[in-house]
């Protein structure tokens, strides 16, 4: 049972995060490879708050959350003067540094030892030690999550955005004003993902700078380009199906050095087999 519920706290967690990146790269078309960033902030800013500063779990999700918002905003504003291939590469390069901060600020992040006894949730003055309460707490955050993308993607913001995914030149035409929407829906996506961040390290009491790289990033990619564009439920969809992979590949019996590569290889194949022949992935509205 424990088992089980482990699996469905990380398919929250990730569900979460494909959800935001889903806003920035399904709805405006933006080909971000900074979700790792910051999936990283809000998760530091949870562990330092809670064991250095012994603030409450939703105070540090409050503070990663304002972290977001100033990194989001600063880089945002640059990131939206490009477009395609140069705007991953260019956010890819955020990952990069955020990764190196974390890596080698030693003093405030403990480096590669990374930091360990991060507390569980106190609600009302109750610890959620049991991975029930976990689940529980983690389900409610995706659905918000989820409702709160189906509402966006409704709303006249969203459908304004959608517009300028499509043509960004003819929405500036038309008197949107394309870089602030990108910025604002850049900004969102940055504190959702820096939620997730904080229910990953309260859940593992444990994080080091080697969960917030690049590669967390191409991942997350893979995951919406699976599940689906500009769907909530692609999203959804595709994080279960890879957070699952990895547990198939365990209960086949492959040794510890060959189920990573093995691993590797099948999300490399999965994606280039979906961009051949199902580009929009399994529940996707548009084509990468």
């Amino acid at each position: 049972m424990e088992y089980l519920l482990n699996l469905g706290i990380l398919f929250c967690i990730y569900g979460v995060l494909a959800l935001s990146l889903n806003m920035v790269v399904g709805m405006a078309g933006m080909l971000s490879l900074a979700a790792a960033a910051f999936y990283g902030i809000g998760a530091y800013a949870a562990a330092l708050g809670m064991t250095a500063f012994g603030l409450n779990f939703f105070v540090a999700i409050a503070l990663g959350a304002g972290l977001n918002i100033i990194a989001a905003g600063a880089v945002g504003k640059i990131l939206s003067r490009w477009r395609g291939d140069y705007y991953a590469i260019v956010s890819a390069g955020l990952s990069i540094i955020v990764f190196s901060i974390l890596l080698n600020w030693r003093e405030l992040t403990r480096g590669p030892l990374g930091i360990f006894g991060i507390p569980k949730p106190v609600i009302f003055g109750h610890a959620l030690e049991s991975g029930a309460e976990y689940f529980i707490l983690c389900l409610f955050v995706l659905a918000a999550v989820f409702a709160l993308y189906e509402w966006f993607d409704r709303s006249s913001f969203g459908r304004a955005l959608k517009a300028v995914r499509e043509d960004e030149q003819l929405a500036g035409v038309l008197g949107y004003p394309a870089r602030k929407m990108k910025s604002l829906v850049f900004i969102l996506a940055a504190v959702i993902a820096g939620i997730a961040g904080a229910l990953f390290a309260s859940y593992i009491a444990f994080i080091d700078p080697s969960t917030f790289n690049v590669q967390t990033s191409i991942f997350l990619f893979t995951i919406i380009i699976i599940g689906g564009l500009a769907s909530s439920k692609g999203a959804i969809l595709g994080a279960i199906v890879l957070i699952s992979l990895p547990e198939i590949l365990r209960f086949i019996g492959l040794p510890g050095q060959v189920a990573a590569p093995v691993q590797q290889i099948i999300y490399g194949a999965a994606l280039v087999l979906m961009m051949i022949f199902k580009p929009k992935g399994f529940l996707g509205k548009y084509r990468m």
